[in-house]
């Protein structure tokens, strides 16, 4: 499969893997030939890129059926988790955490990276799909860092109610398209507080995890909020969840993506390495994630384009590349693959 932009798919492809809603619902299921009125109706719903079917990458697998399945219920469960969280519903409460904290227990057992950070397709709930991404990276980063299982559940549910203080923002700063004053901005970043406010009234939540959510804003060199607390000061929890916070929030909002490419969204996070963030979970991030998912189409320094199909271990920019096109006349040709770890004059510029 490959996975591709949507304004680039062409009528009559095949769908190669389902394509879900917000409310986890199958949009599309996995080969659908792809129309236009298909084509119009996923751009119209947010839907930015789109695995398709390709013999000539058949050997790249993507699909995780059982942790798609969970990944969707969760969704479903982030709403109920929060509006539990506001009227004492314990056993509300403690059904959907449990949803929550039966993803965890795969990803322990079975996760994988490659498999897991791009199957959300949809942006009509753009809160609960970053909930969920930063959730799933806070547990790979978490399981890097050592953390044994009791300790990721409880950091994968501070992962998913991290924002959930901003339910008491009000809705006109959280969507305002405008920059906001300093008034609005003071508002916003009081969302950590509130936050904790929330959580303290519920017992089914643990101090660390009240913690994780006051704390992910503060930064190691003590220019963070609410409290400006520095480095060793801020629970372990609060930054594992702030890297992914950054990462997820630059990589995948829409007013980021205008500005950033996936490899400037990973060399801000590394370059805030012991000034925004903790040297050692940023270490982590370096080794455990990768900059570009497989299947996805990169355009080299020479101009070639092809597709990323292996992931080198410990050099996420530099994957191995799969050449199916003629770069000047995208023709079809009897492809073959670069190493980017073996030709290091050669980088990847863009994903297109």
């Amino acid at each position: 499969m490959r996975l591709e932009f949507i304004n680039r798919i062409k009528e009559d492809e095949i769908l190669g893997k389902n394509i879900f809603t917000s409310e986890g619902k199958i949009l599309l299921k996995s080969g659908t030939k792809l129309t236009k009125t298909y084509l119009e109706k996923m751009k119209n719903l947010g839907v930015y890129y789109i695995y398709i079917m390709d013999e000539r990458l058949g050997d790249i697998s993507v699909e995780d059926e059982v942790l798609t399945e969970l990944k969707q219920h969760t969704m479903n469960s982030i709403s109920t988790i929060i509006k539990s969280t506001f009227n004492y519903n314990k056993k509300q409460m403690s059904d959907s955490l449990n949803t929550v904290e039966n993803l965890i227990q795969y990803i322990i057992s079975n996760g994988d990276i490659n498999k897991s950070l791009y199957d959300i397709q949809t942006y009509s709930n753009s809160t609960y799909v970053h909930s969920l991404n930063v959730c799933i990276m806070s547990i790979f980063l978490g399981q890097a860092l050592g953390l044994g299982e009791k300790n990721l559940t409880e950091l994968g549910i501070a992962a998913i109610l991290h924002d959930i203080g901003k339910q008491k923002v009000p809705a006109n700063i959280l969507n305002k398209m405008a920059p906001l004053t300093q008034e609005e901005t003071d508002e916003l970043k009081r969302h950590t507080i509130y936050g904790e406010e929330i959580l303290r009234k519920n017992v089914r939540i643990s101090e660390p995890i009240i913690r994780a959510v006051l704390e992910h804003h503060e930064r190691v060199d003590g220019n963070g909020y609410p409290h400006g607390l520095v480095d060793a000061q801020i629970c372990r929890f609060a930054k594992i969840i702030s890297v992914s916070d950054v990462y997820d929030t630059i990589s995948n909002t829409q007013t980021y993506k205008k500005n950033y490419t996936p490899q400037d969204s990973y060399e801000l996070i590394l370059a805030g390495s012991n000034i925004l963030f903790d040297k050692l979970v940023v270490q982590k991030f370096r080794q455990t994630f990768a900059i570009y998912p497989l299947g996805c189409c990169v355009r080299l320094s020479n101009g070639v384009e092809g597709y990323v199909i292996i992931q080198n271990d410990n050099f996420p920019d530099r994957p191995i590349v799969r050449v199916l096109y003629d770069s000047v006349t995208k023709e079809p040709i009897p492809f073959y693959e670069i190493d980017l770890l073996k030709n290091l004059n050669l980088v990847i510029k863009d994903i297109i």
